[in-house]
């Protein structure tokens, strides 16, 4: 039986950020993974990370895995995959079947970071062909290159179902609708508002009554309900759909942890291991970080894992107690920092009527998906001034900044608070390099020059669709609901290597329309 200082359960981000830390430290990790390729979750997400510098901020999740595979690389961690655990037992006695065959390993210590699984919800036909998760139609669309659909309605409001339904548009799907029996948006309002320009309506209060088809979906019927979630009649609305995605949620894995023998608690969250604020369990020298033991964004569990690689490596002597501390209050500061704002854990549940700087949220973003005109203009982001300046319309107090650190002239102010919503510094010249659209994680910053021609302005918009315009193409430009407002005529597309495939798409519309055009449709 081959012994190991640690055994790691699951190649995601939070396992391979403990291997690395503990590696660093001396110690010799292996890692054991179920899938083909190691990441986890990561390499299906193709979208910028929100957050800082030091979460990783406005780089792509895929990028960021190759980073950790990179690292794991390099302080000779042990990755073995197609290898599925199937038993953790006393003393630390871990089965894995590799192949055909059952092995035995043994761990100084054992990190459980086996993540989280899809929720699923029932409905008349939901076992027909043609009802995925998200996160399925994820890694077919971004690890398979296959469209999941063509017309596809999506089931939650949540940031997987916003973020799965953006990726759809992009990669050519028609997203008919978001439903959702809750009667707000889950997700984040950002990511709300660049799936609702896009012209994809949203359905709060509603879910679905049934998949329709013979063999397989052809066909949905959703119905609005009322506030203990039963149908009421008479508001029933049909979608002709090949595909259904289900994104409502994620339960921890946490069946390998009760099988240890560890102390579990029911949670709002899922079942769960209670740990130590090192990660560590009720079973000396087990651990546990990531989705098994709280569901967070892929970012928080890089943290965890690095907490409990450091908390490893000192209960096992590899490091002094006064650096793990040292260490672990640090991390405990980076981790605190995405824990707070409008989607904090305190606040969950909560109904919040305004942002941290007193101003009213924007109701109209929470029941139909973006934020109306009568709103936009009370946040700070949003200005008016001579020649082209940048226009956030970032309205939620979420944890991120890297606009602050885009700007070269310092016109965009955000402070020490990472939630605090983004300030434009009028008396600095915006210089219309576009670095702030381009790095925006959110996609929620837009270049105006109001001023661009007696009648005319400019609008400056993230794009990430593929063909691109050309200069002198004509086309339509919709709103932040995603409805026409005006012709548009396409004056040029920037890319460049900085701005990490977000084009910058300049388009020309009517003065009038400057404050509205958001979306630019060919």
């Amino acid at each position: 039986m081959k012994r190991y200082d640690l055994i790691v359960i699951g190649a995601g981000p939070a396992g391979l950020s403990a291997a690395i830390e503990a590696a660093k430290c001396g110690m010799k990790p292996v890692v054991f993974d179920e899938n083909a390729k190691p990441g986890g979750q990561l390499f299906k997400q193709i979208h910028k990370f929100f957050g800082s510098k030091e979460h990783k901020a406005k780089i792509r999740g895929f990028k960021i895995g190759e980073e950790l595979l990179a690292e794991a690389e390099k302080y000779g961690v042990e990755v073995v995959l197609n290898a599925t655990v199937v038993g953790l037992y006393e003393e630390k006695e871990v089965t894995v079947k590799i192949g055909d065959e059952i092995k035995h390993f043994k761990g100084d210590s054992v990190l459980v970071s086996t993540g989280a699984s899809e929720n699923m919800v029932t409905f008349k036909g939901w076992t027909k062909p043609g009802v995925i998760g998200a996160g399925a139609a994820q890694t077919m669309m971004n690890l398979h290159h296959i469209k999941p659909g063509e017309r596809i309605l999506m089931l939650g409001t949540g940031n997987v179902g916003l973020v799965v339904s953006f990726q759809l548009l992009q990669a050519g799907c028609d997203v008919v609708a978001l439903v959702d029996a809750a009667p707000r948006v889950g997700g984040y309002g950002v990511h709300a508002a660049k799936v609702s320009r896009c012209g994809v309506p949203f359905y709060l209060s509603h879910t679905i009554m049934e998949a329709e088809g013979e063999e397989e979906v052809e066909g949905v019927t959703i119905a609005q309900v009322d506030d203990k979630f039963q149908f009421i009649p008479g508001t029933e609305k049909h979608f002709d759909v090949d595909t259904i995605c289900v994104a409502v949620g994620l339960s921890p894995m946490s069946q390998l942890l009760k099988q240890a023998g560890c102390k579990m608690k029911d949670t709002p969250g899922g079942y769960i291991p209670e740990c130590d604020e090192f990660g560590e369990t009720s079973v000396a020298g087990v651990f546990a970080a990531g989705d098994v033991s709280s569901i967070e964004e892929a970012s928080s569990a890089m943290i965890e894992g690095r907490m409990a690689g450091v908390s490893i490596a000192a209960s096992l002597g590899y490091l002094k107690e006064e650096e793990r501390d040292q260490k672990c209050k640090e991390l405990e500061g980076a981790l605190d920092s995405l824990r707070q704002g409008m989607f904090a854990p305190k606040n969950r549940g909560k109904m919040l009527t305004k942002t941290e700087e007193g101003i009213d949220i924007s109701m109209n973003l929470l029941k139909k998906g973006y934020v109306s005109d009568d709103e936009i203009e009370k946040y700070p982001g949003v200005t008016h001034t001579i020649g082209v300046h940048p226009v956030m319309e970032c309205t939620q107090n979420i944890p991120c900044n890297p606009c602050q650190d885009a700007c070269p002239k310092g016109c965009i102010t955000i402070g020490d608070n990472i939630t605090s919503l983004p300030v434009v510094d009028t008396t600095k010249q915006c210089i219309g390099c576009g670095m702030c659209v381009a790095l925006c994680s959110g996609q929620a910053i837009f270049l105006v020059d109001e001023t661009y021609e007696e009648d005319y302005a400019t609008i400056t918009m993230p794009y990430e669709f593929l063909p691109l315009p050309k200069a002198g193409d004509k086309g339509k430009a919709l709103d932040r609901s995603g409805s026409y407002v005006c012709d548009a005529e396409v004056l040029g597309v920037k890319t460049s290597k900085a701005f990490d495939h977000t084009n910058l798409l300049t388009v020309k519309v009517p003065k009038d329309m400057a404050m509205k055009a958001r979306f630019y449709k060919a």
